[in-house]
């Protein structure tokens, strides 16, 4: 039983987000870091892992772990992208991961599947909705979270409360 874990602290200033509402960049920031502990590297001399301009950038994931060339190794999204977007990142990255949380999942999903079916490099994740609800009430201005990934299965904590996720697969590729 293998298991793994990651302390982020998160800040969230509006800066450019600043014409979006303060909770909706909490929650976008909050499930981010779930991402962001999920997917840490392990080898650091193949570069870094950041947080990307998506929220004003289409052309940006919500997260990728970039070589110190600057090419995309992994890109990782969080929301319901469309499929053109899925197969773009999956020819600009080595690695795509998508992360769905809302309960309106298995109908976005059933719209874009086969379109996503040439793209090896793509997984889709689900996490259920309500798993996601109780992830966003942990959401402070600034916190310090800690993760623990163990079997398939990801604990969020904070020094108040813990959330449970149980990610589900979607796709078959990566």
């Amino acid at each position: 039983m293998s298991s793994s874990s990651c302390t982020a602290r998160v800040q969230i200033s509006p800066g450019k987000n600043a014409n979006l509402p303060r909770y909706t960049c909490r929650i976008y920031r909050r499930r981010r870091t779930a991402g962001l502990c999920r997917h840490v590297t392990a080898d650091a001399k193949k570069g870094k892992l950041e947080f990307a301009k998506d929220l004003w950038d289409v052309d940006e994931a919500a997260l990728w772990h970039k070589d110190y060339t600057d090419q995309i190794q992994h890109w990782i999204d969080v929301g319901q992208p469309d499929d053109k977007r899925l197969m773009k990142a999956a020819g600009r990255a080595e690695r795509v991961t998508a992360y769905s949380f809302s309960s309106s999942t298995a109908v976005w999903w059933k719209g874009i599947e086969t379109k996503l079916s040439r793209a090896s490099n793509l997984v889709v994740w689900q996490i259920e909705a309500a798993q996601s609800q109780a992830l966003a009430k942990l959401a402070e201005r600034s916190m310090q979270l800690q993760n623990t990934v163990q079997v398939g299965t990801v604990w969020m904590s904070t020094t108040n409360d813990s959330v449970e996720i149980k990610p589900k697969r979607l796709t078959a590729g990566g």
